[in-house]
């Protein structure tokens, strides 16, 4: 039996990456209503749609499989939105969970065009099993960019995951300039692979090539438990 996360351990993580989002004039929270997530990222003009991982007419989530956070600034406008859910894939992977678009559509074969297709080529994929927790629909407006609030985004994502579900997989896709100009850095991931997520989407008008992270379960762990943030908050 996998054991379960110490909450007075997550409390703290999670309190760190709080207090440096205040700071920087950005208050946090967390909501579980997909429907309204999807209401209030309709209404960022510089955010691109919200993939249908996390849009209930495409792939409904339960009470517990998913939840988003947004940041509001001191006029209470949003300033960041970025979602997580979980994945079961004790019976499968995550090549064949994207490949199959089960990823992205609860029924591929109600919701998916005829020409949609995702190809995965990312050795590793192939062995992230189990419970997975995907992060994604990352958006900053471009007053907060360049104050570290990628790693705080990241952070705070990955404590409530933990403290939800002790995955084994953390997971996420992104684009490619996201390694190359050193932002990917910046989310702490512990590993990345070229073309997790060859992606056609017909009707949702997305053509991707994304990059797979991922962290393991015990790297997550390890993470939290030692209070890996410190010295970035003290820098900041």
């Amino acid at each position: 039996m996998k054991s379960v996360g110490n909450p007075l351990q997550v409390s703290r993580f999670l309190r760190v990456y709080d207090d440096a989002a205040a700071k920087r004039g950005i208050r946090l929270s967390i909501g579980f209503d997909f429907h309204e997530y999807v209401s209030i990222t309709r209404s960022l003009p510089t955010k691109k749609p919200t993939y249908p991982n996390f849009r209930p007419d495409r792939s409904p989530l339960k009470l517990g499989e998913g939840y988003w956070m947004i940041g509001t600034d001191k006029n209470n406008e949003v300033a960041l939105v970025e979602a997580a859910r979980v994945y079961d894939l004790s019976h499968t992977n995550l090549a064949e969970h994207l490949e199959s678009l089960k990823m992205f559509y609860a029924e591929p074969a109600i919701h998916a065009h005829p020409q949609d297709r995702c190809t995965c080529m990312a050795p590793s994929a192939k062995k992230i099993t189990g419970k997975v927790a995907y992060h994604g629909d990352f958006w900053l407006r471009k007053d907060f960019r360049g104050k570290g609030m990628p790693k705080i985004m990241a952070g705070i994502l990955r404590g409530v995951s933990f403290s939800m579900w002790t995955p084994d997989f953390v997971i996420g896709l992104a684009e490619r300039w996201l390694l190359d100009k050193g932002v990917l850095a910046q989310y702490g991931h512990a590993h990345h692979e070229l073309s997790g997520s060859i992606l056609q989407l017909v009707e949702e008008n997305i053509i991707d090539d994304d990059l797979l992270v991922w962290l393991t379960g015990e790297e997550l762990r390890r993470l939290v438990d030692r209070h890996d943030n410190i010295d970035f908050v003290l820098a900041s």
